[in-house]
């Protein structure tokens, strides 16, 4: 009975509200992130059952984007949390991310901007600074590889375009696709993304490396400016 007296487990609730027994009855699809979270955390603590510790975690965090940018050691100081869940909670991130972003071995075929962002949105939009990466793509498409070539501020005037597709040129790609993200969450392009994309695809043209697109990405969403007509004439 003390156990009981100090933490509330998912078995306390009732049967309709247990999210182990809505995913086997629903799918996971139809809990709510909470639930989800729930089922990783498995109990609560004092006065707490582990959808409340769940919610509260979420929200304090400032929704999932918030719970993927903590860190190990940012987990373990919450009160309800420690090692063991927090371990639990990175892992399941982790899992997330590598199976969002494909192997070197298996270069996907990039055939709309939903295909690139899919390799990018995961991990980009919980990014806290902005970050420009690069997607090199060969004759058909295929992905080759993915470089970062920037992390902090993007003003356009301090991007250096060669730098952009330096790695293009060196790896023969024969396309590339840019891409940065908000930290804001909001992925609406500015003048400057605007700007710095013309001088990529001016760039481009000259070095026979044809610019697919240029994606901003936001906190699960983005925005693709090649279907915007923004920088690309």
């Amino acid at each position: 009975m003390g156990d009981r007296r100090t933490s509330y487990r998912i078995t306390d609730l009732a049967t309709s509200e247990r999210p182990r027994e809505r995913l086997a009855q629903l799918g996971a699809k139809a809990l709510s992130s909470a639930e989800l979270v729930a089922i990783l955390l498995r109990s609560g603590i004092a006065g707490k059952n582990v959808l409340q510790l769940s919610r509260e975690l979420i929200t304090d965090l400032g929704g999932l984007g918030g719970l993927h940018r903590a860190s190990y050691e940012e987990l373990c100081a919450r009160k309800g949390i420690g090692p063991a869940k927090a371990a639990q909670l990175k892992a399941a991130i982790e899992l997330g991310r590598r199976m969002a972003v494909p192997a070197p071995e298996e270069r996907p075929t990039i055939q709309s901007p939903e295909d690139a962002a899919g390799l990018l949105l995961y991990e980009m939009g919980a990014l806290e600074q902005e970050h420009l990466r690069v997607l090199l793509l060969d004759t058909r498409n295929r992905l080759m590889r993915t470089v970062e070539v920037y992390q902090g501020s993007l003003n356009a005037s301090l991007v250096r375009v060669g730098e952009v597709l330096r790695d293009a040129v060196r790896s023969n790609a024969a396309a590339v696709i840019i891409a940065h993200n908000h930290p804001s969450g909001d992925p609406t392009p500015s003048p400057e993304d605007v700007a710095l994309t013309r001088a990529v695809v001016e760039a481009g043209d000259l070095l026979d490396i044809e610019v697919l697109d240029h994606l901003v990405i936001g906190k699960g969403r983005f925005v693709s400016m090649k279907s915007r007509g923004l920088g690309f004439d």
